[in-house]
């Protein structure tokens, strides 16, 4: 199945999570498409001083990657920048934050697959 980019779900968030700002989540895949593996992946943006707050994964995990800008991460209570190309794997029962502490729209991938194990 192909899907242009003028055809994904657009998702808007004010405050998300308790955050700042706005996120937007363009949606490559839908969860009736991820034949129950999973429930997100995007491409997720957030406007400079944007961020979402701190949540913790339950019967999941969490994957970004930094595609663009400078991030702010809260990784179970380390706080760590990431810069274009980093990653953090949020495992199931962690908890994560994402900040954009730069003067550019932080762009990253986000992939939220379901814990087998769980």
């Amino acid at each position: 199945m192909i899907k242009r980019e003028n055809e994904m779900k657009v998702a808007v968030h004010k405050e998300f999570l308790g955050g700042k700002g706005t996120l937007t989540n363009i949606h490559f895949l839908d969860i009736e498409d991820a034949a129950g593996s999973g429930r997100l992946f995007v491409r997720s943006i957030l406007e400079p001083g944007s961020s979402i707050g701190n949540h913790t994964h339950k019967g999941d995990f969490e994957v970004y990657y930094i595609l663009k800008g400078k991030a702010l991460v809260d990784d179970n209570g380390i706080k760590v920048e990431l810069n274009p190309g980093d990653s953090i794997h949020t495992k199931n029962g962690s908890f994560h934050s994402i900040e954009n502490i730069g003067e550019e729209n932080l762009e990253y991938i986000a992939l939220i697959l379901f814990d087998q194990e769980a």
